[in-house]
């Protein structure tokens, strides 16, 4: 017999609990259904956990560099990573127990432990029982992506998940992968004291990012210690010892490289094969994404995907904003979708890259007469004072409307500096308001408009 909710809710990560709240609120009877642990990625194995790491080696740096700053310290500085997981899993804990509190507080709202699938087009079951609804909302997320190696599975892999049980220095890491996830694990753990090997396939680390980035972030991670080998694939794993031993190809050269541990960083796999979709007349693309509109509909009249799993963007930002454009749209009557929605995120290395809109290879694809300026940090006072004078600021504007393409923000402060520009590109404001107007010194901000004063055409 199935039970009668006024909405289903598949999965807890960022747009899940908040959209079930938010029903919850509004007097419906709502079924959150999650099988392992509220929050999804970002709380438990992700943003919160990762970056609480990335203090905790930003501390380790900061103690080893003091004597630049006339700062004298007696003996070694050394990493007690039993404390520093302690402290991550202290941080980590207290966000779960807020989100659990508050869902456990919603009247209306019944959490469910447990897997979700589709029985029909408005039917999911969740271990015994069955429930109905004509709405339902997917937001299952994604795992870490594991390639098919030879003898992979016989091999204790590490993922961006069972990294963070990890509470030893690993004498030698080797990561497979040079996008985000690994970029913020290279360095962190070059900061705790292993030795780390990244190993990338392609010719350069964050491909996605212009080549001048990737150089600037390269150099940043090797003078930290981090060693990449580029152009190389892995044709096979095995155990060596306690650790592992990988079996490289690049061009016609074969070799080998061993590591104590081996964390595998090469993308992330939609959650959508235990759904069975089928069954609601669901189907995926051929990567395992749920196609949606901009108003993250389905296909299936009822049913929504939003968060990873529908393939809209892949960040903790863009899911809750999912969230916010679903309640709008279902609660409000509204008509946010994510059609203008600007590309924003960061690459939490340390300095940050901090990245809006259109790159520079983007612009140049699309034909639009543009300007560009770029910055080394170098120039930048702050920079300066504060020793860290790595990385670069890019800025891109529409030749004719003088409106904001994209930038790229790479150094102290990125992250936060670049939304000074995304604001003037969602507002539609030209470049030159920023530039004439006043900022604080000494900040990293205040050097914009010298940046956009010295825009020139794109050749």
């Amino acid at each position: 017999m199935s039970e009668q909710f006024d909405a289903i809710i598949i999965g807890a990560g960022q747009s899940g609990p908040f959209l079930a709240a938010k029903l919850a609120g509004a007097g419906k009877k709502v079924a959150l259904i999650e099988k392992e642990h509220l929050g999804g990625t970002c709380v438990n194995d992700g943003c919160t956990p990762t970056k609480t790491l990335v203090a905790s080696a930003r501390a380790a740096w900061s103690a080893r560099h003091a004597a630049e700053f006339g700062v004298v310290l007696k003996g070694p500085v050394t990493v007690d990573m039993k404390a520093v997981k302690a402290r991550k899993d202290k941080v980590v804990g207290a966000s779960v127990k807020s989100l659990t509190d508050w869902i456990g507080s919603l009247k209306t709202l019944e959490y469910i432990k447990d897997v979700g699938s589709f029985v029909s087009t408005t039917e999911v079951k969740a271990g015994k029982r069955t429930l109905t609804s004509r709405q339902i909302f997917i937001n299952a997320g994604a795992t870490a992506s594991v390639p098919d190696w030879p003898g992979i599975n016989s091999v204790p892999y590490l993922t961006n998940t069972s990294m963070m049980n990890i509470d030893t220095l690993p004498s030698h890491l080797i990561i497979a992968g040079a996008s985000y996830i690994g970029l913020e694990f290279a360095q962190m753990y070059a900061r705790f004291g292993s030795k780390v090997t990244v190993i990338e396939r392609g010719p350069r680390p964050a491909s996605r990012e212009d080549e001048d980035i990737s150089a600037a972030i390269r150099d940043i991670l090797e003078a930290e210690g981090v060693s990449f080998l580029f152009n190389t694939t892995i044709e096979a794993v095995a155990k060596a010892g306690h650790g592992v031993l990988l079996s490289l190809k690049s061009g016609e050269r074969r070799s080998s490289v061993e590591g104590s541990h081996f964390l595998v960083a090469l993308g992330r796999t939609p959650n959508s094969a235990s759904l069975n979709l089928e069954a609601a007349g669901i189907e995926t693309d051929e990567r395992g994404y749920i196609p949606v509109d901009d108003h993250l509909r389905t296909k299936v009249k009822g049913i929504w995907a939003m968060g990873d799993i529908n393939g809209r963007g892949a960040f903790t930002h863009t899911s809750y904003n999912d969230f916010e454009i679903v309640a709008d749209n279902v609660l409000d009557g509204g008509r946010r979708s994510i059609a203008k929605r600007v590309p924003v995120y960061g690459l939490f290395i340390d300095p940050p890259l901090g990245r809006i809109g259109m790159s520079e290879t983007e612009v140049r694809k699309s034909g639009k007469k543009a300007l560009m300026a770029i910055m080394p940090m170098s120039k930048v006072s702050r920079a300066k004072e504060r020793g860290e004078t790595q990385g670069l600021m890019k800025v891109l504007v529409d030749a004719q409307s003088k409106e904001i393409l994209g930038a790229a923000i790479l150094g102290i402060g990125g992250d936060e500096i670049v939304h000074s520009l995304l604001q003037l590109m969602v507002a539609g404001t030209p470049y030159t308001t920023m530039m004439q107007t006043v900022h604080i010194h000494p900040t990293v901000t205040e050097l914009i408009p010298t940046l956009l004063a010295d825009l020139k055409p794109l050749q």
